[in-house]
């Protein structure tokens, strides 16, 4: 069976229904376009999103602008050391039936929504992470031997503070590489600051946003970027990035002999292509170009290098590596 690309007036209402959210998340979150853009290609990519910056950046009332705008549900869970998974993915109470005999009933936790936040993932210990994992990688939570369905669609968007290391538990690599996205959130400059201080200084303007898209609207945006066409030059450029970042392949790139411990999984070259795919619909393009590769590089790999300890020590980054890397790999 022939799967039929979607037309010029199908393309065009997708793209402009995403700009309309672009826009109204530039209009209240001040001077973080890249950061609103990155987001928007992680969610529509269908993939969860680790944002990581100190406190105060905004990134909590960006997840409830996005939710707004959506008209999804946000569930927020503060991580601390004592959560534990029950206190997640829920429990059972007791309750009375019809009868005298009492019955179990199982109650969802917070992760029963469409979109999760939780913040300071890196505080919940390694038992609570382990329940998220699940609940991201399989679409499910399991509670006494019975697997419970989580609300479709479902997006994890998990913060964390790279500052405080006390009382913290880093993610393993295995949790990290569940992540499709990592982006990073750049303190804004003074001129943002001054911006900030005329729009929120006495509320939040995401209080004041009303839902812009049906869920019909969005489920189209969906399932239009997996029709976008990626070229198998491209796909071959990509693969290339990626097989470069192995210092042990015959293909590596000399940074990653040198400063590279392990390089990025298959799934890395998934998120690479999956949210190339969004950068594209955002560009007005039905067809991914080098460009939208080399724009998802960075939140698509940068979480899944493991640089060797005398390169962190030296002030090396994986950024800085990706960069070299990509300007050489995915060069016309």
């Amino acid at each position: 069976m022939v799967t039929e690309r979607p037309g010029h007036q199908e393309f065009e209402s997708a793209r402009s229904n995403l700009l309309r959210i672009r826009e109204a998340l530039d209009a209240t979150i001040i001077g973080q376009e890249n950061l609103i853009a990155e987001l928007l290609i992680g969610f529509f990519a269908q993939g969860h999103v680790l944002l990581e910056g100190p406190p105060g950046l905004g990134k909590t009332h960006l997840a409830k602008a996005l939710a707004r705008v959506l008209g999804y549900k946000l569930s927020r869970i503060q991580c601390t050391p004592d959560l534990m998974p029950a206190d997640i993915t829920g429990s059972e109470t007791l309750a009375s039936g019809r009868s005298d005999l009492h019955v179990l009933d199982f109650r969802p936790g917070p992760l029963f929504a469409p979109i999760v936040l939780v913040d300071e993932i890196n505080r919940a210990t390694p038992r609570t992470q382990a329940a998220f994992l699940e609940a991201m990688q399989e679409g499910h939570v399991t509670h006494m031997g019975r697997a419970y369905a989580l609300p479709k669609p479902f997006w994890v968007l998990a913060t964390q503070n790279p500052i405080e290391l006390e009382g913290t538990y880093p993610l393993p690599e295995a949790q990290l590489d569940r992540f499709l996205l990592k982006i990073h959130v750049p303190y804004p400059d003074a001129e943002t600051l001054l911006a900030i201080t005329d729009l929120s200084l006495d509320e939040e303007p995401s209080d004041h946003l009303a839902p812009l898209l049906t869920s019909a609207e969005v489920d189209g945006i969906l399932a239009l970027t997996r029709e976008i066409v990626i070229a198998p030059a491209l796909k071959h450029a990509a693969v290339n990035l990626v097989v470069a970042t192995h210092p042990t392949r015959p293909e590596a790139h000399p940074l990653a002999s040198t400063h590279v411990r392990y390089g990025a999984s298959p799934r890395g070259l998934q998120a690479l292509l999956r949210g190339a795919r969004v950068a594209a619909l955002l560009e007005g393009r039905a067809h991914v170009a080098l460009e939208d590769l080399l724009r998802t590089t960075l939140p698509a790999l940068r979480h899944r290098l493991l640089l060797r300890f005398e390169s962190e020590v030296d002030g090396m980054t994986t950024d800085q590596l990706l960069n070299e890397m990509a300007a050489e790999c995915l060069s016309d």
